[in-house]
């Protein structure tokens, strides 16, 4: 059952164009914090000359530079940088999950409460793993073991460390849901991760990691998956909890407004390497790095252009419901319980437009998308594309129209096959759709996507899991723009990358349905993107439209509680 313990892998960094220049000047990083003379009492936590490489295809790769960082008891650190700057393969050296392919350099030394764990035993790095550092992971899909209940998991990682009955594991277990406002925790509690919506899965792995009450937890992306309400709830409890047991924190993120108000200190890595660091208040009053000052500066900005007059619509929604059944009480007694996750409704959207569905967690704008594109079985309604009603459609019978209608998920490690390669990741819908002339052809149009994504076009032959969450995304929205589809429906497609990636893929965004006429349907809870990339924008709440309109519109004059609630959050509770 230890899920998360086989497939954690790490990140393997790539330069981008542009970033390179912004790094190249010296490191502004010495070894001890500037604040080190005021500090009481010996860091919890010293990391000193931390280097990792990887064996890759033809040589090996710097992951991991002379990083030194300190950590003190009741503190949070930030670490914080663009996907692949090595933030993530840090972490994990701490904890003891890099994989075999992996090499820590002789002279590191990570010292836990004065004993450099790098020179424990399996059992004893195993022993301390989840008990006194412990570890929230960035993709919850992919940490959760799909064929056991969340409550088995989270019950398990009680009783490894602690002597204490199954009952009241479970009692300690229902708590936790609780602490970490899981709606319904006793039905959930029974639930498999693929019954949950991504934000409460990410939920699940952080009861999981405050279950034994560590003395350090490591955040790698914790809200990554969250709406900006339960971000702020989360990051609350985090502190809070921190406060109550005298936690550190160690905070890994690419969302700088976070940083600024969660963290006391901050370390800013690129390309392998600490930048800079410093107290967060020095830091973000005076950045002194140039690639720490291009992070600051970065926010997505502008706004969509205006949409043709007349635009046809592509894809209609009307009345689709879609209701699940939910299990409660025990295995001899079960009773079942209706949950509508889309309650009866309606959209259009226009060629050449983006239309963005927005709510908390578990609001249904995933379920109401997936039901659009004929993923998941509506109950009932009917959905039109380019004026075809689908919605009786069987499977076989949606397969002509699946290259003209494409989707980017929110968890690219769960999309993305482990066994196959970029290259043949992308090109496999080429073959299956029939599209490119031979295969030099199909290598061209594979190749063209990644440049478009943002990504070099000499990684064909590696694997996914060789890549960070940010690149493994990109890599996603590679595989949809590879087959020149006419609507994309994208399902939180910038969660997991660093703001100035996020403009990046904005950017792109644009200039493909600038280009080809491209619709899309973006599902996420980032208001700030959803300003600068859409059109209009709905607004979900347990499975109802609540608000709907042009975007600037809703986002500055909101005409209901819970869209002020959302736009507050968004724009001001972070700030």
């Amino acid at each position: 059952m230890r899920w998360a313990m086989v497939f954690a892998t790490p990140s393997i960094p790539i330069e981008k164009a542009g970033t390179m220049a912004l790094t190249e000047k010296t490191s502004m990083a010495p070894d001890e914090r500037h604040d080190h003379a005021v500090r009481t009492g010996s860091p919890i936590i010293d990391a000193r000359n931390v280097a990792v490489t990887f064996k890759v295809e033809g040589g090996t790769v710097d992951a991991v530079k002379d990083v030194s960082f300190q950590l003190y008891r009741g503190e949070t650190i930030a670490v914080v940088g663009e996907s692949g700057s090595g933030k993530s393969v840090t972490a994990r050296t701490v904890m003891g999950l890099l994989t075999k392919r992996a090499t820590v350099a002789v002279h590191s030394r990570i010292e836990y409460d004065g004993k450099n764990v790098l020179k424990f035993s399996d059992r004893q790095r195993r022993a301390l793993r989840g008990d006194r550092i412990s570890m929230i992971f960035q993709e919850p899909m992919s940490s959760l073991n799909p064929v056991y209940t969340v409550g088995a998991q989270i019950i398990e990682a009680i009783r490894v460390h602690q002597k204490m009955s199954r009952r009241q594991a479970a009692e300690r277990t229902l708590e936790l849901l609780r602490q970490v406002q899981i709606p319904d925790p006793e039905s959930r509690f029974n639930q498999y991760p693929h019954q949950l919506s991504g934000g409460q899965r990410q939920r699940v792995m952080i009861a999981m990691a405050l279950a034994n009450n560590p003395d350090v937890l490591i955040a790698d992306e914790p809200t990554t998956a969250l709406d900006v309400t339960v971000q702020a709830q989360i990051l609350n409890l985090i502190r809070d909890l921190q406060q109550k047991l005298g936690m550190a924190v160690i905070l890994i993120t690419h969302d700088l407004t976070v940083v600024r108000q969660f963290s006391d200190y901050v370390y800013v890595m690129s390309q392998g390497e600490v930048k800079e660091h410093n107290t967060t208040e020095a830091l973000f009053k005076n950045p002194q790095h140039p690639y720490t000052r291009h992070l600051l500066a970065s926010e997505p900005k502008g706004m969509a252009n205006p949409t043709p007059v007349g635009s046809a619509v592509i894809l209609e929604g009307s009345n689709v419901r879609v209701s699940f059944m939910l299990k409660h009480g025990g295995f001899f007694k079960p009773r079942l319980k209706e949950l509508v996750a889309v309650d009866s409704l309606s959209l259009k959207l226009h060629r050449h437009e983006t239309l963005g569905l927005v709510g908390e967690s578990g609001s249904g704008k995933t379920t109401f998308g997936q039901a659009l594109v004929k993923l998941l079985t509506a109950d009932g309604g009917e959905i039109f594309f380019d004026g075809e009603p689908i919605h009786a459609r069987t499977r076989d019978q949606m397969r002509p129209l699946r290259s003209r209608m494409q989707v980017v998920f929110q968890d690219p490690f769960s999309s993305l096959n482990p066994r196959m390669s970029v290259g043949q990741i992308i090109e496999e819908g080429l073959i299956v759709n029939r599209l490119g002339d031979n295969k030099s052809d199909r290598l061209q149009r594979v190749e063209q996507a990644l440049v478009s994504a943002g990504l070099p076009h000499n990684i064909l032959s590696r694997f996914p899991h060789e890549f960070s969450g940010g690149q493994r995304q990109r890599i996603a929205i590679a595989r949809a723009i590879a087959l020149e589809p006419e609507f994309i429906l994208l399902d939180e497609p910038t969660s997991a990358l660093d703001l100035s990636v996020q403009a990046q893929i904005i950017d792109l965004l644009r200039k493909l349905q600038d280009e080809r006429g491209l619709s899309y349907l973006f599902i996420s809870h980032d208001l700030k993107v959803v300003r600068a990339l859409c059109h209009r924008v709905v607004v979900m709440q347990h499975g109802k439209i609540v608000e709907e309109g042009p975007v600037d519109e809703v986002l500055s004059h909101p005409r209901t509680a819970y869209t002020e609630r959302l736009v507050k959050a968004a724009f001001e509770v972070a700030a």
